[in-house]
């Protein structure tokens, strides 16, 4: 028993350094490098179910962009960024409004995020909790707001030009942003077990930004590590909180999609036709 304990970690060991290359690996084609950008990516590449792989240069998904150098506005105006998903909240948005590519549209998706910013009312909650389940849980399990702040998004996929692309962010890329690209990788028919390792990645594309903030965190206000790396990082059980969520009140996400986002057959038809190749 002891032996196969042992061989198990020793197997989990050696593992490490190939996920992590995986992750490099896909990030030299996934990553957007932006100086002022945080967890940028391209979400192409992934296989799907019948055969075909999302289109690389359509989808991206990331931070805020408040930061972004006249370099990265460039970037992203090279890529033909046109319509850009805001999930921040007003708090959220004042504080640190984005900058945007000439000619892109915006389109302000704060469902959900109402009394998201209140620095003192997040740190108190932060500081207060014992783990990160306490607040991440309910957070991802709430598909109260999905239809307000995902809905209009696959309007806007549907409604995209050919020869433009589509960004969609929130203030970390993590949480509503991970939850926008799981359902948008869902619907065009990419693998579950794919679709979970792209929400994950992030800690991995917001790995120093992490530890600069858990640094801040833990010796400025005493929290707890692990509660930070919680809170700052991702959990397979947070995503599948809100699938669980979805399969509890629709019945089935083809359900949700037709039920919650308004999509038709000819809905996700078109959206194949359009992001697979």
């Amino acid at each position: 028993m002891k032996r196969n304990k042992y061989q198990l970690i020793m197997m989990i060991l050696c593992m490490l350094p190939l996920l992590v290359m995986a992750q490099i690996s896909d990030s030299l084609q996934r990553k957007i490098f932006l100086n002022g950008g945080v967890n940028f990516r391209d979400i192409g590449g992934y296989p799907t179910k019948d055969g075909k792989t999302v289109k690389w240069g359509k989808i991206y998904r990331g931070a805020e962009l408040a930061n972004l150098t006249l370099t990265d506005i460039a970037e992203l105006e090279k890529r033909k960024v046109h319509n850009i998903l805001d999930f921040r909240g007003p708090s959220e948005v004042e504080a640190a409004p984005d900058k945007l590519p000439k000619n892109a549209i915006l389109i302000s998706l704060p469902a959900g995020s109402e009394t998201v910013g209140d620095k003192m009312q997040m740190l108190k909650m932060m500081t207060s909790s014992k783990n990160a389940d306490s607040l991440l849980l309910p957070f991802y399990a709430n598909t109260e707001p999905f239809e307000k702040r995902y809905k209009p998004m696959f309007q806007a996929l549907l409604n995209s030009n050919s020869d433009s692309a589509l960004l969609f962010h929130c203030s970390a890329g993590k949480d509503r942003t991970g939850i926008a690209a799981a359902l948008i990788l869902t619907v065009l028919g990419v693998d579950e077990k794919k679709v979970m390792e792209d929400y994950l990645a992030s800690d991995y594309y917001r790995q120093s930004d992490n530890l600069r903030m858990k640094k801040m965190l833990v010796n400025m206000y005493k929290m707890d590590e692990n509660v930070v790396d919680g809170i700052m990082g991702t959990r397979s059980q947070y995503l599948q909180a809100t699938f669980n969520a979805i399969i509890t009140q629709y019945g089935s996400m083809d359900s949700f999609f037709k039920t919650a986002m308004g999509l038709k057959k000819k809905d996700i038809k078109k959206l194949k036709k359009m992001y697979t190749s």
